[in-house]
């Protein structure tokens, strides 16, 4: 009985870390989803990986209007949506690789920049494969100045994880000895 305890709490704890350590990135790091941010520089800083997930910040003036395909992105076309957020703090997951494609529905913003474009890879890959290598010098101190946004919080939030998983496993080694 013991044991199979001991299995499922191990099992549950796994799924609990799988969990946590996705990565939130907050879109247009510090300064949100605003007109001011540059969301092309952003997010070609980021590694954007199947189970992570993207926070979308932003006043009552904005929203988040997934599309559903690059013609519809490029156009500024919200006709056809896929999605439309408006809570002023959204989480998006991203569940498979691919890209997806996000604007603000207010009208004039799209066309003023206020939309990016999140390239997904599995999560085995590289940082270096999803990046863009064309960025210039400009844009990568710029990126990197709004990447640790996400950074930051991945760190700390897989520092807490793997000091919960420890503790439950040693929890669950005790328990294992005593029956």
């Amino acid at each position: 009985m013991g044991c199979k305890y001991m299995i499922f709490l191990v099992l549950v704890a796994t799924l609990i870390t799988k969990e946590a350590l996705a990565t939130q990135h907050v879109v247009g790091g510090s300064q949100g989803w605003d007109p001011s941010s540059d969301f092309d520089t952003w997010s070609s800083g980021q590694t954007f990986k199947v189970g992570d997930q993207l926070v979308f910040k932003y006043s009552s003036m904005h929203s988040v209007v997934e599309l559903g395909n690059e013609n519809s992105y490029k156009k500024c076309d919200i006709t056809t949506a896929l999605n439309s957020l408006s809570s002023g703090k959204d989480v998006v997951k991203l569940d498979k690789p691919g890209t997806r494609y996000f604007t603000c529905g207010t009208l004039g913003h799209c066309g003023q920049g206020m939309k990016v474009k999140i390239n997904i890879v599995k999560g085995s890959e590289s940082s270096s494969s999803a990046s863009s290598p064309s960025s210039s010098s400009s844009s990568s101190s710029s990126s990197s100045s709004s990447s640790p946004t996400s950074t930051d919080a991945s760190s700390a939030s897989q520092y807490f994880v793997s000091l919960v998983f420890i503790v439950t496993l040693s929890f669950v080694t005790m328990i294992s000895f005593f029956n």
